[in-house]
C-alpha cells in the first residue's frame, strides 16, 4: 500500500506555500491541532521522524513530541538558566584530615582534591573584603594621626552645643588651619588690678599617695561652687565702667579660645559688643562648664546619655571628681591666705570653696587691653620661704578596657605611659588647664589620677596619686606654644571689633575643624520667661463663694508689687549688658 502524500500545490515563484497552505483533512485539517509542550527536561531529537504512520490525531501529536522546535519565550529560557545556575551539589565527602607534623608526613603528603570553583570564587571574596577593611583602617589610622579631628569615633549625627537658629546670620568662618599658623607676643607681663577669695594650703601628704595606699575621695556638699560668667561677675562689672579695659573675660573662655584646634567636641561662647568694649561669656549649662573626658581618644563612647560610660554621664563625673579633689588634698585646719577682698560671688554664712580669684590685665597694643578672672586653688610655702600658688585637678579613669591602660597597675612602674595615654584621648582638657594655669601665674601645677573603685560604680572613687609640674614645662611638654594662644586670641579680638554693636556667638563646629561666628538678637540666651495672660473669654471664672478670697488676694498681689517697684529707687544703673 502505497502512501498517499495528498495534493501538493506548485509555488512557480519561489519555495514555500502559495497563499494559505491547506493542511489534509488526514492529518487534522480544519480542525484544532493538538499540541503537546515541552518540558525543560526533554531533549529535543529529530525534526521530522517519516518512518512512523500516525493513526490518528492522539497518536499524531504523541509521535511529533520530537518533531516540534519548542517555541517557548525568551524570559522562560533565562528564568530556567537562572535555575539551573543556582543548582550545586551537595558534598557529602568527610572534610580532610588536618596534616601531621613530622619529616615523614612532609615527603609523603598526599595530593589534595582540586577545590571546587565556586569556592573558589567565595575564598577569593572573602580575601579581598579582608583586603580592603585592612586598607580603610591603615588609611584611617594614618589621618587621624596627621590630623586630630578626623577620628574614629567622630559621629556624623554629632549636633553643635547650641541650636543655630534660621534668622542667625553667619557672619566669619574660620578653619582650624588659620588659627596653627598666628603667633602673637604680648610685650608687656600682666598687671594684678585684684585679688579676691581665699585659699587654703596644700596637704603635701597627697605627695606620697601611691594605688597600694590609694586615698578614698571625699564629697564636700557643704562647699558651694561658682561658675559665673564674664558680665555677672561685680567686679568686671567695676572694671567696666572704670574703663579698666576693652575687652573681659574669665580664664575658662580664653583657655577654650587658645585650644581652639585641639577640640573635638562642640562649644560656644557668646560675644557683646558694647560702645568700644567686647564681653566674652558663656550661656547658662554651656559645656564649657563640664569637663570632656577622651574628646580626642580614638575609642567611641556609647551615646545613650543614660549609659554611665557616655559622654554625658563621664563629664558629669569628671566635673564631680575635679571640684571634691581640690578641696580634699588641702589643709581643713582653717588656716587660709586671705585676699584683698572676699569671695564676690559667696553670701553673707555660705561656706565657699578655696579658691582664689586673680584679676589681671594684659596689654595686647596700643589701644586694646584684655582683664580676665584667673583662679588658683591653693597656697604652699616654697623652700626659700616664699609663697606659691597652685591649681588643682584631676584626671578620672572609668574603665581600663576601652583605655587600654590599667592605672592601678602601671602607675607605679610606667608613670609615663599613663600621661602619655592621656595627653592622646584627654589633649583638649589637659591644654585648657595648662594654658588656666599659666594665665593665673601659678607656680605648680598638681594633677591628680582618680579611679573607679569598680568599673560599673561611678560614684566611689580612690585617688591613686598626685603628680605635680610647672606650667611652663608642661606647656612645652604637651607643645603647647603660647605665642599661638594669645594669636587666636589677638586675631578673635581684631575680627570681633569690627563688628557694630550687638550680640554674637562663636561656635566650634561639631563635625568640621572649623569655627563660626553668628549675629543673633538681643535677647538671645535670656531665660527670662513672662508667661502671657489668656484673653478674657477663656479664663476661668471663680465660683461665688470664693469671689471675696480671690479679690483679697489680688488685692495683696498688687500690693507687694508696688512696695517692690519702690523699694529700687536710687539705686545705680549699669551699662554693662547681663548675659
Amino acid at each position: 500500500m502505497g502512501f498517499d502524500v495528498g495534493v501538493v500545490p506548485l509555488n512557480s515563484d519561489g519555495w514555500g506555500p502559495i497563499d494559505a497552505p491547506v493542511v489534509p483533512a488526514s492529518l487534522g485539517g480544519g480542525a484544532h491541532i493538538p499540541f503537546a509542550p515541552f518540558s525543560r527536561s526533554d531533549k529535543l531529537g529529530r525534526i521530522a521522524d517519516w518512518t512512523r504512520n500516525p493513526a490518528g490525531p492522539a497518536a499524531f501529536a504523541a509521535a511529533s513530541r520530537d518533531s516540534v522546535f519548542d517555541f517557548t519565550s525568551a524570559d522562560d529560557s533565562l528564568a530556567a538558566g537562572a535555575e539551573d545556575s543556582s543548582f550545586r551539589l551537595v558534598d557529602a565527602k568527610p572534610p580532610p584530615k588536618p596534616p601531621r607534623f613530622g619529616p615523614k608526613w612532609r615527603f609523603n603528603q598526599r595530593p589534595q582534591l582540586p577545590q571546587r570553583q565556586d569556592e573558589e570564587v567565595e575564598a577569593r571574596r572573602r580575601e579581598a573584603e579582608k583586603e580592603r577593611a585592612r586598607r580603610d583602617r591603615q588609611f584611617q589610622s594614618n589621618r587621624s594621626h596627621h590630623h586630630p579631628f578626623f577620628r574614629g569615633n567622630q559621629s556624623s549625627s554629632a549636633k553643635p552645643s547650641v541650636d543655630i537658629q534660621p534668622d542667625w546670620t553667619m557672619l566669619e568662618q574660620i578653619p582650624f588651619a588659620n588659627f596653627t599658623k598666628l603667633s602673637f607676643s604680648v610685650p608687656d607681663q600682666p598687671e594684678d588690678l585684684l585679688f579676691c577669695g581665699a585659699v587654703e594650703f596644700y596637704n603635701r601628704a597627697f605627695d606620697r599617695v601611691n594605688p597600694k595606699a590609694a586615698r578614698r575621695l571625699e564629697r564636700f556638699k557643704s562647699r558651694n561652687f561658682f561658675k559665673v560668667t564674664t558680665t555677672d561677675d561685680p567686679v568686671i562689672r567695676r572694671f567696666a565702667e572704670e574703663d579698666k579695659a576693652t575687652v573681659f573675660a574669665t580664664d575658662a573662655i580664653l583657655a577654650a579660645l587658645m585650644c581652639t584646634p585641639r577640640s573635638i567636641q562642640s562649644w560656644d561662647i557668646v560675644i557683646q559688643r558694647v560702645g568700644n568694649k567686647l564681653f566674652f561669656d558663656k550661656r547658662d549649662g554651656s559645656q564649657l562648664d563640664l569637663l570632656t573626658v577622651n574628646e580626642t581618644a580614638q575609642e567611641q563612647l556609647p551615646e545613650n546619655k543614660e549609659d554611665i560610660n557616655s559622654a554625658h554621664s563621664l563629664a558629669v563625673e569628671a566635673t564631680y571628681i575635679n571640684q571634691n579633689f581640690s578641696q580634699q588634698v588641702l589643709h581643713r585646719d582653717g588656716e587660709k591666705v586671705t585676699f584683698d577682698e572676699p569671695n564676690p560671688f559667696a553670701t553673707e554664712g555660705e561656706e565657699a570653696a578655696s579658691v582664689g580669684y586673680r584679676y589681671r590685665r594684659w596689654k595686647l597694643d596700643d589701644e586694646i587691653s584684655l582683664v580676665a578672672r584667673c583662679e588658683v586653688h591653693a597656697a604652699n610655702a616654697d623652700p626659700s620661704g616664699g609663697r606659691q600658688f597652685l591649681t588643682l585637678n584631676a584626671l578620672n579613669e572609668f574603665d581600663p578596657k576601652i583605655t587600654g591602660v590599667d592605672w592601678k597597675q602601671k602607675l607605679e612602674t610606667q608613670r609615663g605611659a599613663v600621661l602619655a595615654t592621656e595627653l592622646k584621648n584627654n589633649a583638649n582638657k589637659l591644654a585648657r588647664w595648662t594654658a588656666q594655669a599659666l594665665l593665673a601665674g601659678a607656680d605648680m601645677m598638681k594633677l591628680g589620677y582618680v579611679s573607679r573603685l569598680h568599673p560599673r560604680d561611678h560614684y566611689n572613687h580612690s585617688i591613686l596619686t598626685v603628680m605635680g609640674y610647672k606650667p611652663k614645662d608642661f606647656a612645652a611638654q604637651i607643645n603647647l606654644n603660647t605665642a599661638n594662644m594669645w594669636g587666636i586670641v589677638k586675631s578673635i579680638v581684631d575680627i570681633c571689633m569690627k563688628f557694630e554693636e550687638g550680640k554674637y556667638v562663636l561656635v566650634k563646629d561639631p563635625v568640621k575643624p572649623q569655627v563660626r561666628i553668628y549675629a543673633v538678637a538681643s535677647d538671645a540666651f535670656e531665660n527670662d520667661y513672662v508667661e502671657e495672660p489668656l484673653p478674657e473669654e477663656e479664663q476661668v471664672r471663680p465660683l461665688a463663694d470664693d469671689v471675696d478670697a480671690t479679690a483679697k488676694e489680688m488685692d495683696a498681689v498688687a500690693e507687694a508689687e508696688a512696695n517692690g517697684a519702690g523699694g529700687g529707687e536710687g539705686e545705680k544703673s549699669v551699662e554693662v549688658p547681663v548675659a
